[in-house]
């Protein structure tokens, strides 16, 4: 007999708070045990709560790349999410290019990268998550501007 998870009622408010708070479409947190996603929806925009779900194990694998050759830079969004060297964001968050105002970026077009190399940083929730380089190469186009809104899945920049 498997028991229902509780739901943490504050913690999805406080998710709820953070979505209304930085005009995101959803937002989504995840421990071993439970995940709750927060999502605006329907006709007039309210939000939607969902309640916690069991952790169900580890996450799918990538797919391997499958490109030999460098595709062009794609022109929209939608395309850069289909190219093969595209980066996205693995979470909902703020998007930052350095790791403090007035530093470096981390990247810029036409730099070499290496794999596991930090690309950006995204904050969620005052936690800020380095985005790395799946694989080396050169950065073709970079699709994300600093201090961005970003959503899951959204692509960052393309590397080929």
């Amino acid at each position: 007999m498997t028991s229902k998870p509780t739901i943490d009622s504050a913690a999805v408010r406080d998710l709820a708070t953070l979505l209304d708070e930085t005009g995101l479409s959803e937002i989504e947190y995840e421990t071993e045990n439970v995940r709750i996603r927060v999502a605006r929806g329907g006709i007039s925009g309210q939000t939607i709560m969902a309640a916690p779900q069991a952790h169900a194990g580890a996450a799918p694998a990538p797919a391997p790349a499958a490109a030999a050759m460098p595709a062009p830079a794609p022109a929209t969004a939608e395309d850069a999410a289909k190219h093969p060297g595209a980066v996205t964001s693995p979470m909902v968050g703020v998007l930052y290019n350095a790791p403090e105002p007035g530093a470096a970026p981390f990247i810029t077009e036409g730099a070499k990268v290496s794999e596991g190399q930090t690309l950006f940083l995204i904050e969620a929730m005052k936690t800020f998550n380095p985005v790395r380089a799946p694989k080396g190469g050169t950065v073709t186009k970079i699709l994300a501007d600093d201090a961005q809104a970003v959503e899951f899945g959204e692509p960052l920049c393309i590397i080929e």
